[in-house]
């Protein structure tokens, strides 16, 4: 009965241990990668890059995210996820100029989205890091929530429904929300046993968060020029 029990506690701390492990590479990651995209926006940014089209932003995020797939057992992961966040970043630039050439306060909307962004981010890692609350449930809504957002996102590009749009971008912020909620609970649980999905999970969720939030504060706090 001792040597069962002693297994039990030896085996609860190696899970306890492979946990943290995954938690502080993928924070580790998810901090270099937020890095290497800002700078990515940042260089596209001074060279006054345009926005590639729809297709190859679609081929390039789809392509890029199932190479980073492919790849998350081995060291070319590193390197396929730092592709993809580069490439974020790089699409991302036109749309931070647009705001600084287009409101006189663009600068402030894109600074207040990105303060915004990381304290939500901060508020739900660590209600799910201090509670170590399952979020299991979420899964199965959050994917359906987000292909109805999706297809709506295109019904109101089609049809240039800018309410519509903002109307997204709201639900957006909540999925994104919930993303962070369930990736982390995945994280310590042991749902997730990947530090360069659960990093490629969680950045694709703050990506959509910030660009959602900058949606809104443009279309309610925006001053154009």
């Amino acid at each position: 009965m001792q040597n069962y029990t002693d297994y039990v506690v030896t085996s609860r701390k190696k899970t306890v241990f492979a946990t943290d492990v995954i938690l502080r590479n993928t924070y580790f990651l998810l901090s270099l990668t937020l890095l290497f995209s800002g700078l990515t926006a940042v260089l596209a940014m001074s060279f006054n890059v345009s926005y590639p089209g729809a297709i190859v932003t679609l081929l390039g995020m789809f392509g890029l995210l199932f190479l980073v797939q492919r790849l998350r057992n081995s060291k070319w992961g590193i390197l396929a996820t730092f592709a993809f966040t580069g490439f974020m970043g790089y699409i991302l630039a036109p749309t931070l100029n647009f705001y600084l050439h287009s409101f006189t306060n663009g600068g402030a909307l894109i600074m207040t989205s990105l303060m915004g962004t990381g304290a939500i981010f901060l508020t739900l890692s660590c209600y799910v890091l201090i509670t170590r609350k399952s979020f299991d449930f979420l899964g199965g809504f959050l994917f359906v929530a987000i292909m109805a957002a999706f297809v709506l996102s295109l019904c109101a590009l089609l049809f240039h429904l800018p309410m519509l749009q903002i109307l997204i971008s709201a639900v957006f912020i909540l999925i994104s929300s919930g993303l962070i909620l369930f990736h982390t609970s995945q994280i310590i649980h042991g749902g997730e046993t990947n530090y360069i999905s659960a990093t490629i999970s969680l950045y694709v969720a703050l990506f959509n968060l910030f660009i959602s939030l900058l949606n809104i504060l443009g279309f309610f706090a925006g001053n154009r020029d």
